[in-house]
């Protein structure tokens, strides 16, 4: 592995600006925007835009996002949201009354709505797992959790609040001895940490494009696993049936989907002004190499903790959290309004539960933490 110099040039962002918050929302590289503004252009003058182009456009998608996450492409699905996908994961996923469906405390909504939902039809129950900073591994926790009436484990690679990892492969490994499915929000880590899916094998894996695949707003990606690739999905758009590719015979309706996981894509997958941006991002993560960024973020990440802790904080302990990933602890709390009073200081960073949550990406220098620090300081002595 290689640490990459930092990448500030490639984005637009302020020198006096330091954004810390990429688990929040990624800011766009300059290549993303070039790639939006040329579909925008595109549109703007449909005549250059040809029937293979809806076509091939979510494909080449595909094969970006299946080499970052170490899967085939045929498994890969084009969708609008994470919880468009837990959505399609519902309706294959067979839940009956009795059951357990294991999720974490704290998780993202998007992978916990979908779930009670599913529990209040079918009469199986939810179950949150917690655990304790000192305690077991969450990948621990889960396993003993898991039992012949689990039916679904549904879990991120790593919790969103603190970045404390999962151990996928033993979680998939005692799911699969008991007969549970195994469904992953990859949101978090994808672009950021290297996942080896056809290791792992979930019968899910879905991922927002908009953190750290570096992409826009309202697009996706869900890896389906190969018994699931000719299951039920959510809409019953035109192309995603065989022959789409033929305009002048759309009316000769055809019950057969197109092969692989495109029958899961959502409606419009086209989107000709965002799957390019999403393509120009994860192109570059290639370019970089996702264990050189794992491990430039997690140097990073572990310099800022050294550096928090002279103040008082303390994070989660190298090798039990995602080194993209770093959840500051204050033992006397933090002062209200902390974000807001982090701005006034033009630094970026999120809240969440009791962590001040610091996710850097390339594009931070050795400033930013810099002032970082400073804002630490003052906010904690106004407190």
């Amino acid at each position: 592995m290689t640490l990459i110099t930092c990448q500030r040039d490639a984005y637009n962002i302020p020198r006096d600006i330091a954004y810390l918050n990429c688990a929040y929302e990624s800011p766009l590289s300059n290549a993303v925007v070039a790639a939006g503004h040329e579909g925008i252009r595109e549109k703007a003058q449909p005549w250059g835009t040809f029937p293979e182009d809806f076509f091939t456009h979510p494909d080449a998608a595909r094969k970006l996002f299946a080499q970052i996450i170490n899967a085939d492409s045929e498994g890969v699905a084009i969708i609008p949201s994470v919880s468009y996908g837990m959505t399609a994961a519902i309706k294959n996923l067979p839940t009956s009354k009795g059951e357990e469906i294991l999720v974490l405390k704290d998780q993202f909504p998007s992978n916990i709505y979908p779930w009670r939902k599913l529990a209040e039809g079918t009469g199986a129950s939810v179950r949150m797992l917690s655990r304790s900073s000192n305690g077991p591994t969450w990948g621990e926790v889960i396993c003993d959790a898991i039992t012949d009436a689990t039916t679904v484990v549904a879990v991120p690679h790593c919790h969103w609040v603190d970045g404390a990892m999962v151990d996928l492969d033993a979680v998939a490994a005692k799911a699969r001895a008991h007969g549970a499915a195994l469904v992953l929000d990859i949101t978090q880590s994808a672009g950021a940490l290297p996942i080896n899916v056809s290791a792992i094998e979930p019968d899910f894996a879905i991922c927002a494009c908009y953190k750290w695949l570096m992409g826009p707003y309202s697009i996706g990606f869900m890896w389906v696993h190969p018994k699931w690739r000719k299951g039920t999905p959510v809409e019953e758009g035109w192309i995603a049936r065989k022959g789409a590719q033929d305009f002048a015979r759309l009316v000769d309706y055809q019950d057969e989907y197109e092969p692989g996981a495109r029958r899961f894509d959502m409606g419009e997958r086209s989107q000709f002004q965002l799957l390019p941006m999403a393509a120009a991002g994860m192109k570059q993560l290639l370019d970089w190499g996702v264990e050189n960024i794992a491990t430039t973020l997690g140097a990073r990440s572990e310099d800022t903790a050294a550096r928090a802790a002279k103040y008082g904080f303390r994070s989660l302990p190298v090798g039990t959290r995602a080194g993209h990933y770093l959840g500051l602890i204050h033992d006397d709390g933090l002062p209200d309004r902390m974000v807001e009073r982090m701005i006034q200081h033009n630094v970026y960073i999120s809240v969440r539960g009791p962590s001040v949550r610091v996710t850097p990406h390339l594009y931070v220098t050795d400033e930013d933490v810099d002032r970082l620090m400073d804002a630490l300081a003052k906010e904690l002595g106004s407190a």
